[in-house]
């Protein structure tokens, strides 16, 4: 038997969405208001979900404590209340695009999370604007 468990987060964070190899006009027409020079921000919605076996001897797929300590070092507070383009590492030469984003956030819990789960990262940036990335 395999189930998901999924723990929903929250943070804040500005970005621009901008490639520097075009030009202003391509940028402009192509992110338009996210090319903003002065940037923008989102209340951005987390999800992650872990699938696997449940353990017989707690009953638990995976603790969701720890799930939510994981994802507060390892998201929230590098990313939280951040100028994304400007304030980490990660964003510093990949443009901040949502699924950029959440495929970087797959990628950090990746590596404290065992292959034994699968893994997937569901990150909204807007209400109605959302990717999920499964690695």
């Amino acid at each position: 038997m395999r189930i998901t468990v999924c723990r929903k987060e929250h943070f804040n964070a500005a970005h621009r969405l901008h490639n520097a190899a075009w030009s202003d006009a391509q940028n402009a027409a192509v992110f338009g208001l996210c090319n903003n020079p002065n940037y923008h921000g989102h209340n951005y919605e987390l999800i992650v979900k872990l699938t696997g076996p449940v353990d017989p001897e707690t009953g638990y797929v995976y603790d969701l404590k720890k799930l939510s300590d994981l994802i507060k070092e390892q998201v929230l507070d590098r990313f939280d209340h951040k100028n994304l383009n400007l304030d980490t590492e990660e964003f510093r030469q990949l443009n901040p695009t949502a699924e950029n984003i959440a495929a970087v956030i797959w990628q950090k819990l990746r590596n404290v999370i065992s292959e034994a789960y699968d893994l997937a990262v569901t990150l909204y940036e807007t209400e109605r604007n959302f990717v999920e990335y499964n690695g």
